[in-house]
């Protein structure tokens, strides 16, 4: 699907927000969702969401292990290994999901939502 400024989209799933709070303070009373169905107009299209700082941590690692590893004392090496393997999660995920597009949207009932996934919506 392509988003562009001005087209009519419709939220495909619920999208929580957050806790509402009333009364004292930090009184949490519920939670505010908006639900699937709602529609609204795209007022902006971002581009790629931006990477994580475990994305960014894996990528440095590895090429200062890359680059350097092999001049390293093993501790090091293996301290560098495993802290690379601990990421490697995060990145297989990243390079998953491809190039995904962020859109801020101003729906009818108001409420704007800003950085939203572009696989939540679907055009009408």
């Amino acid at each position: 699907m392509t988003l562009e400024e001005g087209r009519r989209v419709r939220l495909a799933e619920d999208v929580g927000i957050g806790e509402a709070v009333a009364g004292e303070p930090g009184a949490v009373v519920g939670f505010l969702s908006l639900g699937a169905g709602l529609e609204g107009t795209v007022e902006r299209v971002d581009g790629e969401l931006p990477e994580s700082h475990e994305v960014r941590e894996y990528q440095r690692l590895k090429a200062l292990f890359e680059d350097y590893g092999h001049t390293m004392p093993v501790a090091s090496r293996e301290r560098l290994e495993a802290e690379i393997a601990v990421l490697e999660p995060q990145w297989a995920a990243f390079r998953e999901q491809g190039k995904r597009v962020t859109v801020r949207v101003r729906w009818d009932n108001g409420f704007v939502l800003d950085g939203a996934h572009q696989d939540v919506l679907t055009p009408l």
